[in-house]
Order: C-alpha cells, then structure tokens, then sequence
C-alpha cells in the first residue's frame, strides 16, 4: 500500500518582497496616470505622450476663443482659436523629484510654490511603511485661504493632478508613525515656481 502524497505549500512572500512589488505597482498607476488617463480622460498631456498616440481627449469645457490673432506667435492662424482649451503659465514646464527621511514619529512637508490657477501633476510613494498625510495649500498673501486638499491614515503613497485655487505653497504633510524610519519620495511635473522643503 503506497503513502499518501501530501501537497507542498509554497512560502508566503516576504515583507521584502511585498513592499518591492507595492512600490513597483504604484510606479507603474504613476505612469499610465499621467500617459494614458489624463491625457484621455482630463486632457491634460504633460508629456505629450497622449497627443503622440492618439489617446488626447480635449476637456468637453472649451476655453473661450482667442481673439483674432492671438495665436500667430505659436504658428497657429485665427482659424484654430477655439479649436480646444489652452493652458498658458508664465512659469515653465518643470519636473522635480525630492526625497526625505523620517524617523518614527516624525513629521515633514514638502511643498510646490505656484500662483493661481498653475497645475502639476504628482506621484509620491512611502518605503518602510504607510505615513498619514494631509495635502493642503497656504495663501500667499495669508488671507486665511488655507485649505486642506486631501488627507489620509497608513498611505503607502499617492497620485493625481493638481490645480493651485490661489497663489501660495500648496504640498503634503506627511508623519511616521511606524516604529522604523520610513522615506518619502515625491515626483511632480508641471507649471509651478519650485519644490522645496519649508
């Protein structure tokens, strides 16, 4: 009489293994965030990936016509004006990538400084642990417009588009509640005067 076979299980994935391929997933909804739903979704293509492939959708909301002329310096006749919505910023097109460390219990912000009506697009991921967070902005002018944006418990990161509703320092608040240090990484692109750490 022949012994029984029992299965083998195979071993869970470790803690290693897991952080690696959550950071990895939130790379890649970073990615097709900004190549693939925003462009086809919101019309925003600050990559311009979305116009290449096809994908660019123009808000359904379009600006109001340039007036005639309005657009020679760009090549572009009186005839497109109208043609789709327009987003123009004094500030120039900018990508920036910063990172901090927090050790357990501690909290830091960093922030985008942009004027009324600027947008950006952002992808910030936590290693070591989910962080609390609060997004919010500070007026400039500090008229008590202060407002908070997005707030969240345990996040392991966080991913979107943004557009300024005044001028001032608009950004994230992040703690660590963990027992081990944890670090934070942010990735922005767009029309805003600088990221920094206050």
């Amino acid at each position: 009489m022949s012994e029984p076979v029992v299965p083998t299980l195979p071993d869970p994935p470790s803690p290693l293994r897991l952080v690696r391929a959550t950071l990895t997933a939130a790379a890649l909804a970073g990615v097709l965030l900004v190549t693939v739903v925003l462009p086809a979704e919101y019309g925003i293509d600050p990559t311009g990936i979305g116009r290449a492939t096809g994908l660019y959708r123009a808000p359904a909301a379009a600006a109001e016509p340039l007036p005639e002329g309005a657009g020679s310096d760009a090549g572009a006749g009186a005839g497109a004006a109208g043609a789709g919505s327009l987003f123009k910023s004094a500030a120039p097109y900018r990508s920036d990538e910063m990172s901090i460390t927090l050790a357990p219990g501690e909290g830091a912000e960093i922030k985008a400084q942009m004027n009324a009506g600027e947008r950006l697009v952002f992808s910030w991921t936590s290693s070591g642990g989910g962080v609390d967070v609060d997004m919010h902005g500070e007026a400039a002018d500090k008229t008590g417009g202060d407002r908070s944006y997005w707030t969240g418990e345990f996040e392991a990161g966080g991913h979107g588009a943004f557009e300024a509703p005044m001028t001032g320092n608009h950004g994230w608040f992040w703690q660590n509640l963990n027992d081990t240090p944890v670090t934070i990484t942010v990735k922005t692109s767009g029309f805003y005067r600088r990221l920094f750490q206050p």
